[in-house]
């Protein structure tokens, strides 16, 4: 698997207005011979960006397929201007929205990877809001994070990071994935708190297949049990990853991603 040689160049879009002004990188391929067929929404996970594995695998299935495929980065992220730490929920579910509307597909399915699977089930409820934007098709979901400021991190706050959010608004935690240390801020999670989903119903409308690793160390297996609570009216499949950790970036992991959307694009 690798990158596809005839990858389109980002384009770049301006969201916000003031100094909450900022450049929104996105990649747009446009379909081409599924026309009608839905595009493919990448939205990717905290600290990752639209160049990673699965994001790349999503475009080129979409290559193979003749559909669109749009990939972003959010604020703070990859190729996009913008302060990591002015990131929250809100602001960078404002730039998916802004890049999606922007691309204007008539039909869409997200998939979404970790806080990219909060950002997408938010977008399924603000889309629902409006008649004149996108359908929803399908949701892919690989180890989704919903409400993980308040479900992951908050209770598991130490005193040390409790009084380095009072001082300074943020704390750093090291990251596993990257030498440079994670930082939540106190914006995001009080944003957290406004972006909630795991509190009612979920009505996103629309098929969604979540894929679970067994072995996550960063979202236990029981919240994506918890999330489909909060799903009963759709038609939802969940699939554990005996063995997967919170990526699910190995062959046989993206395979299974690429089979879910595939399903999703044919039913």
């Amino acid at each position: 698997m690798s990158e596809m040689q005839n990858a389109p160049d980002p384009q770049f879009l301006s969201v916000g207005d003031g100094d909450a002004s900022r450049q929104i990188a996105f990649i747009l391929r446009e379909a081409s011979r599924a026309e009608g067929a839905p595009t493919l929404v990448w939205l990717s996970g905290y600290r990752s960006d639209m160049s990673g594995t699965k994001a790349i695998e999503l475009d080129r299935l979409a290559a193979e397929m003749g559909l669109a495929c749009l990939r972003l980065d959010y604020s703070g992220h990859g190729l996009s201007g913008g302060e990591f730490r002015d990131g929250t929920i809100s602001r960078w579910l404002e730039e998916a929205l802004a890049v999606i509307h922007h691309a204007n597909p008539k039909r869409i399915i997200v998939v979404g990877s970790s806080m990219g699977g909060w950002i997408a089930l938010r977008l399924a409820q603000e889309l629902g809001k409006h008649a004149d934007g996108p359908k929803l098709d399908g949701m892919v979901l690989i180890a989704p994070a919903p409400d993980f400021t308040s479900e992951l991190i908050e209770p598991h706050l130490t005193k040390k990071e409790r009084a380095s959010l009072e001082e300074r608004g943020y704390f750093e935690e090291k990251s596993e994935y990257s030498p440079e240390p994670n930082i939540y801020t106190r914006a995001l999670i009080d944003d957290g708190r406004a972006n909630q989903v795991l509190t009612g119903i979920i009505e996103t409308g629309c098929p969604v297949h979540i894929l679970q690793g067994m072995k996550d160390p960063d979202v236990p297996y029981a919240h994506a049990m918890k999330l489909i609570e909060h799903l009963p009216s759709d038609d939802v499949v969940l699939t554990f990853v005996r063995d997967g950790d919170h990526r699910l970036s190995r062959p046989q992991d993206i395979e299974r991603m690429l089979a879910a959307v595939t399903a999703l694009v044919r039913q």
